[in-house]
Protein backbone atom coordinates (compact mmCIF):
# COMPACT_ATOMS: atom_id res chain seq x y z
CA UNK A 1 0.00 0.00 0.00
CA UNK A 2 1.25 3.65 -0.96
CA UNK A 3 1.80 5.73 1.95
CA UNK A 4 -0.42 8.67 1.71
CA UNK A 5 2.03 11.54 1.77
CA UNK A 6 3.50 10.07 -1.09
CA UNK A 7 0.62 9.73 -2.93
CA UNK A 8 -0.18 13.50 -2.33
CA UNK A 9 3.45 14.26 -3.64
CA UNK A 10 3.23 12.42 -6.81
CA UNK A 11 -0.31 14.12 -7.34
CA UNK A 12 1.25 17.24 -6.64
CA UNK A 13 4.27 16.74 -9.10
CA UNK A 14 1.12 15.39 -11.80
CA UNK A 15 -0.79 19.07 -11.32
CA UNK A 16 2.69 20.89 -11.68
CA UNK A 17 3.40 19.09 -14.99
CA UNK A 18 -0.25 19.74 -16.45
CA UNK A 19 -0.01 23.24 -15.25
CA UNK A 20 3.40 23.73 -16.99
CA UNK A 21 1.36 21.73 -20.30
CA UNK A 22 -1.08 24.30 -19.86
CA UNK A 23 0.61 27.26 -20.02
CA UNK A 24 3.05 26.09 -22.70
CA UNK A 25 0.50 25.44 -25.01
CA UNK A 26 -1.10 28.82 -24.13
CA UNK A 27 2.33 30.55 -24.85
CA UNK A 28 2.50 29.15 -28.11
CA UNK A 29 -1.10 29.84 -29.12
CA UNK A 30 -0.17 33.30 -28.68
CA UNK A 31 2.87 33.71 -30.32
CA UNK A 32 1.44 32.13 -33.60
CA UNK A 33 -1.11 34.76 -33.61
CA UNK A 34 1.16 37.92 -32.85
CA UNK A 35 4.45 36.56 -35.43
CA UNK A 36 4.71 38.36 -38.56
CA UNK A 37 2.21 41.07 -37.78
CA UNK A 38 3.47 43.77 -35.45
CA UNK A 39 6.17 45.96 -37.13
CA UNK A 40 4.76 49.40 -36.17
CA UNK A 41 3.37 50.66 -32.73
CA UNK A 42 0.03 49.33 -31.52
CA UNK A 43 -0.63 52.55 -29.98
CA UNK A 44 -0.04 54.35 -33.34
CA UNK A 45 -2.61 55.47 -35.65
CA UNK A 46 -2.43 54.48 -39.33
CA UNK A 47 -2.08 58.02 -40.38
CA UNK A 48 1.28 58.08 -38.21
CA UNK A 49 2.66 55.03 -39.44
CA UNK A 50 1.93 55.49 -43.02
CA UNK A 51 3.87 58.97 -42.59
CA UNK A 52 6.98 57.29 -40.97
CA UNK A 53 7.17 54.68 -44.19
CA UNK A 54 9.11 55.83 -46.71
CA UNK A 55 7.96 54.96 -50.22
CA UNK A 56 10.81 52.54 -51.89
CA UNK A 57 11.03 50.64 -55.34
CA UNK A 58 10.51 47.07 -54.33
CA UNK A 59 10.52 43.93 -56.21
CA UNK A 60 8.26 40.37 -55.23
CA UNK A 61 8.20 37.57 -56.61
CA UNK A 62 5.46 34.80 -56.61
CA UNK A 63 5.99 31.10 -56.14
CA UNK A 64 3.08 27.97 -56.08
CA UNK A 65 2.88 26.14 -53.12
CA UNK A 66 2.18 23.00 -55.09
CA UNK A 67 5.79 23.14 -56.18
CA UNK A 68 6.63 21.31 -52.70
CA UNK A 69 4.37 18.43 -53.41
CA UNK A 70 6.53 17.75 -56.64
CA UNK A 71 9.11 16.55 -53.85
CA UNK A 72 9.49 13.17 -52.16
CA UNK A 73 10.60 13.54 -48.54
CA UNK A 74 9.84 16.22 -45.90
CA UNK A 75 13.53 16.66 -46.18
CA UNK A 76 13.51 17.57 -50.05
CA UNK A 77 10.48 19.90 -49.24
CA UNK A 78 12.39 21.59 -46.61
CA UNK A 79 15.55 22.23 -48.87
CA UNK A 80 13.54 22.96 -51.77
CA UNK A 81 12.28 26.15 -49.80
CA UNK A 82 15.34 26.95 -48.58
CA UNK A 83 16.55 27.59 -52.17
CA UNK A 84 13.73 30.02 -52.68
CA UNK A 85 14.65 31.77 -49.64
CA UNK A 86 18.21 31.57 -50.42
CA UNK A 87 17.72 33.36 -54.37
CA UNK A 88 15.43 35.55 -52.59
CA UNK A 89 17.83 36.98 -50.67
CA UNK A 90 20.60 37.34 -52.98
CA UNK A 91 18.55 38.98 -55.17
CA UNK A 92 17.11 41.33 -52.59
CA UNK A 93 13.60 40.19 -53.26
CA UNK A 94 11.18 42.69 -50.80
CA UNK A 95 7.98 40.17 -50.85
CA UNK A 96 7.35 36.40 -51.58
CA UNK A 97 4.02 35.41 -52.62
CA UNK A 98 3.13 31.93 -52.24
CA UNK A 99 -0.15 31.07 -54.23
CA UNK A 100 -2.96 27.80 -54.91
CA UNK A 101 -2.06 27.21 -58.50
CA UNK A 102 -4.56 24.63 -58.33
CA UNK A 103 -7.52 26.33 -57.45
CA UNK A 104 -10.33 24.99 -55.37
CA UNK A 105 -10.73 21.97 -56.21
CA UNK A 106 -10.00 19.32 -53.54
CA UNK A 107 -9.54 21.83 -51.02
CA UNK A 108 -12.37 20.21 -48.59
CA UNK A 109 -9.85 17.18 -48.40
CA UNK A 110 -8.56 16.71 -45.00
CA UNK A 111 -5.31 15.81 -45.85
CA UNK A 112 -3.87 18.42 -47.93
CA UNK A 113 -5.92 21.75 -46.08
CA UNK A 114 -4.59 23.81 -43.43
CA UNK A 115 -5.04 27.52 -41.99
CA UNK A 116 -3.12 30.40 -42.20
CA UNK A 117 -2.87 33.51 -40.05
CA UNK A 118 -5.93 34.93 -41.32
CA UNK A 119 -7.75 31.63 -40.70
CA UNK A 120 -8.55 31.33 -44.23
CA UNK A 121 -8.66 27.46 -45.46
CA UNK A 122 -5.37 26.99 -47.75
CA UNK A 123 -3.50 24.08 -48.93
CA UNK A 124 -0.67 22.79 -46.32
CA UNK A 125 1.67 23.03 -49.11
CA UNK A 126 1.28 26.64 -49.46
CA UNK A 127 1.17 27.05 -45.61
CA UNK A 128 4.30 24.64 -45.10
CA UNK A 129 6.62 26.73 -47.65
CA UNK A 130 5.08 30.02 -46.31
CA UNK A 131 6.49 29.20 -42.45
CA UNK A 132 9.84 28.05 -44.02
CA UNK A 133 10.34 31.07 -45.72
CA UNK A 134 9.33 33.21 -42.75
CA UNK A 135 12.07 31.17 -40.33
CA UNK A 136 14.47 31.54 -42.62
CA UNK A 137 13.88 35.41 -42.69
CA UNK A 138 13.64 35.78 -39.12
CA UNK A 139 17.03 36.89 -37.34
CA UNK A 140 18.39 33.75 -35.52
CA UNK A 141 18.22 35.30 -31.67
CA UNK A 142 14.32 35.39 -32.61
CA UNK A 143 13.19 32.44 -33.85
CA UNK A 144 12.84 30.22 -30.82
CA UNK A 145 9.86 33.40 -29.93
CA UNK A 146 8.10 33.46 -32.66
CA UNK A 147 8.07 29.74 -34.16
CA UNK A 148 7.23 27.19 -31.36
CA UNK A 149 8.36 23.73 -32.38
CA UNK A 150 6.13 22.34 -35.19
CA UNK A 151 6.77 19.41 -37.73
CA UNK A 152 6.87 21.70 -41.42
CA UNK A 153 10.26 23.02 -39.41
CA UNK A 154 11.77 19.68 -38.86
CA UNK A 155 14.43 19.77 -40.75
CA UNK A 156 15.08 23.32 -41.06
CA UNK A 157 18.08 23.36 -39.28
CA UNK A 158 19.92 21.60 -42.12
CA UNK A 159 19.49 24.42 -44.32
CA UNK A 160 22.06 26.98 -45.50
CA UNK A 161 21.46 29.97 -43.66
CA UNK A 162 20.59 33.49 -45.46
CA UNK A 163 23.13 35.84 -43.78
CA UNK A 164 21.36 38.48 -44.60
CA UNK A 165 22.58 42.02 -42.89
CA UNK A 166 19.88 41.94 -40.11
CA UNK A 167 20.97 38.84 -38.84
CA UNK A 168 22.69 40.49 -36.82
CA UNK A 169 25.48 38.92 -34.15
CA UNK A 170 25.87 39.64 -30.92
CA UNK A 171 28.81 41.92 -31.15
CA UNK A 172 27.76 43.38 -34.53
CA UNK A 173 27.23 47.13 -34.53
CA UNK A 174 24.83 48.30 -36.87
CA UNK A 175 22.33 51.14 -36.33
CA UNK A 176 19.20 49.16 -37.04
CA UNK A 177 18.36 45.83 -35.03
CA UNK A 178 15.71 43.38 -35.39
CA UNK A 179 14.10 42.48 -31.95
CA UNK A 180 11.00 41.00 -29.64
CA UNK A 181 9.20 43.05 -27.61
CA UNK A 182 9.37 41.34 -23.33
CA UNK A 183 6.65 42.02 -20.73
CA UNK A 184 9.84 43.43 -18.21
CA UNK A 185 8.32 46.13 -16.20
CA UNK A 186 9.56 50.33 -17.12
CA UNK A 187 8.72 53.12 -15.68
CA UNK A 188 5.51 54.49 -16.15
CA UNK A 189 5.67 56.23 -19.76
CA UNK A 190 9.22 55.18 -20.65
CA UNK A 191 8.17 52.72 -23.38
CA UNK A 192 9.40 49.44 -23.43
CA UNK A 193 11.79 46.83 -23.13
CA UNK A 194 12.84 45.19 -26.39
CA UNK A 195 15.00 42.15 -26.95
CA UNK A 196 17.62 43.17 -29.69
CA UNK A 197 20.00 39.80 -29.52
CA UNK A 198 22.10 41.79 -27.12
CA UNK A 199 23.40 41.72 -24.03
CA UNK A 200 21.50 44.16 -22.56
CA UNK A 201 18.07 45.32 -23.71
CA UNK A 202 16.89 47.95 -25.19
CA UNK A 203 14.25 50.18 -23.80
CA UNK A 204 12.16 51.86 -26.74
CA UNK A 205 9.61 55.24 -26.92
CA UNK A 206 6.67 53.62 -27.31
CA UNK A 207 4.56 51.68 -24.89
CA UNK A 208 4.47 48.09 -27.29
CA UNK A 209 2.25 44.73 -26.74
CA UNK A 210 4.47 41.82 -25.86
CA UNK A 211 5.48 39.06 -28.40
CA UNK A 212 5.54 41.82 -31.26
CA UNK A 213 8.36 42.15 -33.69
CA UNK A 214 9.28 45.41 -34.14
CA UNK A 215 12.50 47.12 -36.07
CA UNK A 216 14.61 49.17 -33.60
CA UNK A 217 16.97 52.40 -34.38
CA UNK A 218 19.51 52.52 -32.15
CA UNK A 219 19.87 56.29 -30.02
CA UNK A 220 23.70 57.41 -29.36
CA UNK A 221 24.65 56.11 -25.64
CA UNK A 222 24.68 58.89 -23.20
CA UNK A 223 28.35 59.58 -21.66
CA UNK A 224 27.91 57.44 -18.15
CA UNK A 225 24.93 55.70 -18.90
CA UNK A 226 24.87 51.90 -19.02
CA UNK A 227 21.08 51.97 -20.64
CA UNK A 228 20.47 51.22 -24.50
CA UNK A 229 18.08 53.02 -25.95
CA UNK A 230 16.11 53.38 -29.38
CA UNK A 231 12.84 54.26 -31.31
CA UNK A 232 10.63 51.93 -33.31
CA UNK A 233 10.65 52.84 -36.89
CA UNK A 234 9.31 50.97 -39.68
CA UNK A 235 10.86 47.74 -41.29
CA UNK A 236 11.87 49.92 -44.61
CA UNK A 237 13.53 52.55 -42.72
CA UNK A 238 17.06 50.77 -42.44
CA UNK A 239 17.19 50.08 -46.53
CA UNK A 240 15.89 53.84 -46.90
CA UNK A 241 18.27 55.53 -44.94
CA UNK A 242 21.47 52.98 -45.17
CA UNK A 243 20.87 51.34 -48.62
CA UNK A 244 21.04 47.56 -47.41
CA UNK A 245 18.86 44.89 -47.86
CA UNK A 246 16.56 44.05 -44.52
CA UNK A 247 14.67 40.76 -45.63
CA UNK A 248 11.70 39.80 -47.02
CA UNK A 249 7.61 39.50 -46.03
CA UNK A 250 5.94 36.79 -46.69
CA UNK A 251 2.04 36.25 -47.86
CA UNK A 252 -0.47 33.42 -48.55
CA UNK A 253 -2.75 34.32 -52.08
CA UNK A 254 -5.39 31.30 -52.32
CA UNK A 255 -5.22 31.84 -56.53
CA UNK A 256 -3.18 33.71 -58.95
CA UNK A 257 -5.69 36.56 -58.76
CA UNK A 258 -5.34 37.14 -55.77
CA UNK A 259 -1.48 37.82 -56.21
CA UNK A 260 -2.21 40.93 -57.67
CA UNK A 261 -5.86 42.03 -55.97
CA UNK A 262 -4.45 41.65 -52.39
CA UNK A 263 -1.06 43.51 -53.18
CA UNK A 264 -0.11 45.51 -49.80
CA UNK A 265 0.97 48.62 -52.15
CA UNK A 266 -1.07 51.51 -53.15
CA UNK A 267 -1.95 51.37 -56.47
CA UNK A 268 -0.70 47.50 -56.80
CA UNK A 269 2.38 46.52 -58.82
CA UNK A 270 2.96 48.86 -61.81
CA UNK A 271 5.27 46.34 -63.59
CA UNK A 272 4.16 42.23 -63.68
CA UNK A 273 6.31 39.56 -65.42
CA UNK A 274 5.28 35.93 -65.96
CA UNK A 275 7.50 33.08 -67.08
CA UNK A 276 7.09 30.60 -68.77
CA UNK A 277 9.15 28.16 -71.77
CA UNK A 278 6.42 29.76 -74.67
CA UNK A 279 6.85 33.49 -73.63
CA UNK A 280 8.89 35.94 -75.38
CA UNK A 281 12.45 35.78 -75.22
CA UNK A 282 14.23 38.04 -72.52
CA UNK A 283 16.62 38.98 -75.01
CA UNK A 284 14.06 40.97 -76.86
CA UNK A 285 13.66 43.02 -74.45
CA UNK A 286 14.48 47.08 -75.64
CA UNK A 287 18.12 48.80 -73.66
CA UNK A 288 15.79 51.13 -72.30
CA UNK A 289 14.80 48.19 -69.51
CA UNK A 290 11.63 47.82 -67.41
CA UNK A 291 11.22 50.17 -65.10
CA UNK A 292 8.91 49.95 -62.06
CA UNK A 293 8.08 51.46 -58.54
CA UNK A 294 6.42 47.71 -57.74
CA UNK A 295 7.30 45.05 -59.80
CA UNK A 296 6.20 41.35 -59.76
CA UNK A 297 7.62 38.20 -61.01
CA UNK A 298 5.51 35.23 -61.08
CA UNK A 299 6.67 31.86 -61.51
CA UNK A 300 4.74 28.67 -62.41
CA UNK A 301 4.28 25.51 -61.23
CA UNK A 302 4.74 21.81 -62.45
CA UNK A 303 2.52 22.91 -65.39
CA UNK A 304 3.07 26.32 -65.93
CA UNK A 305 1.13 29.34 -65.61
CA UNK A 306 -1.22 28.42 -68.10
CA UNK A 307 -2.87 25.61 -65.56
CA UNK A 308 -2.71 28.57 -62.96
CA UNK A 309 -4.88 30.53 -65.06
CA UNK A 310 -7.28 27.61 -65.92
CA UNK A 311 -7.91 27.15 -62.09
CA UNK A 312 -8.59 30.71 -61.55
CA UNK A 313 -11.80 31.80 -60.25
CA UNK A 314 -11.37 35.54 -60.07
CA UNK A 315 -9.34 36.08 -63.93
CA UNK A 316 -11.19 35.46 -66.80
CA UNK A 317 -8.69 35.64 -69.15
CA UNK A 318 -7.70 32.42 -70.67
CA UNK A 319 -4.50 33.46 -72.33
CA UNK A 320 -1.05 34.30 -69.71
CA UNK A 321 -0.26 37.23 -72.11
CA UNK A 322 -3.39 38.84 -71.53
CA UNK A 323 -2.59 38.92 -67.31
CA UNK A 324 1.32 40.23 -67.07
CA UNK A 325 2.67 42.76 -68.79
CA UNK A 326 5.62 40.92 -69.99
CA UNK A 327 5.28 36.94 -70.60
CA UNK A 328 8.88 35.46 -71.18
CA UNK A 329 10.66 32.74 -71.56
CA UNK A 330 14.21 33.37 -69.22
CA UNK A 331 16.22 30.56 -70.41
CA UNK A 332 15.71 30.72 -74.54
CA UNK A 333 17.41 26.89 -75.86
CA UNK A 334 16.85 25.22 -72.79
CA UNK A 335 18.90 21.80 -72.88
CA UNK A 336 16.48 20.60 -70.35
CA UNK A 337 12.44 19.32 -71.27
CA UNK A 338 11.87 21.15 -68.31
CA UNK A 339 13.51 23.57 -65.57
CA UNK A 340 12.37 23.19 -62.19
CA UNK A 341 10.43 25.76 -60.20
CA UNK A 342 13.39 26.74 -58.19
CA UNK A 343 16.14 26.50 -60.77
CA UNK A 344 13.83 28.99 -63.12
CA UNK A 345 13.86 31.60 -59.67
CA UNK A 346 17.53 31.80 -59.87
CA UNK A 347 18.07 31.69 -63.86
CA UNK A 348 15.21 34.69 -64.17
CA UNK A 349 16.47 36.90 -61.39
CA UNK A 350 20.07 37.03 -62.91
CA UNK A 351 18.65 37.23 -66.16
CA UNK A 352 16.86 40.10 -65.49
CA UNK A 353 18.91 41.70 -63.39
CA UNK A 354 20.32 44.21 -65.57
CA UNK A 355 16.96 44.53 -67.31
CA UNK A 356 14.91 45.79 -64.10
CA UNK A 357 15.23 49.51 -63.47
CA UNK A 358 13.67 51.15 -60.20
CA UNK A 359 12.84 54.58 -60.63
CA UNK A 360 13.97 56.97 -58.04
CA UNK A 361 13.35 56.36 -54.66
CA UNK A 362 11.71 58.50 -52.56
CA UNK A 363 14.94 59.99 -50.37
CA UNK A 364 14.70 60.00 -46.45
CA UNK A 365 16.63 63.17 -44.78
CA UNK A 366 18.57 61.04 -42.17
Amino acid sequence: MVPQKAKDKKDSFRDVRRVKKEKKKWTEEKLLKVRNVGYTSPNCSDNEAESETPELCTLSIAVPGSILENAQSPELRTYLAGQIARAACVFKIDEIVVFDDLGSKNIADSSIQDNDNEGRIVRHCCVQLARILQYLECPQYLRKYFFPIHRDLQYAGLLNPLDAPHHLRQNDEFAFREGITTNLPTKAGRGSVVNCGLLKDIIVDKILTPGIRVTVKLLPRREGSKKIRGIIVSPSLPSAETGVYWGYTVRIAQSLGEVFSQAPYSGGYDLSIGTSERGDKIDDISQEGLQYNHAIIVFGGLEGLEAALDNDEILTADDPTLVFDHYLNTCPGQGSRTIRTEEAIFISLAGLRTKLIPKLNATVEK
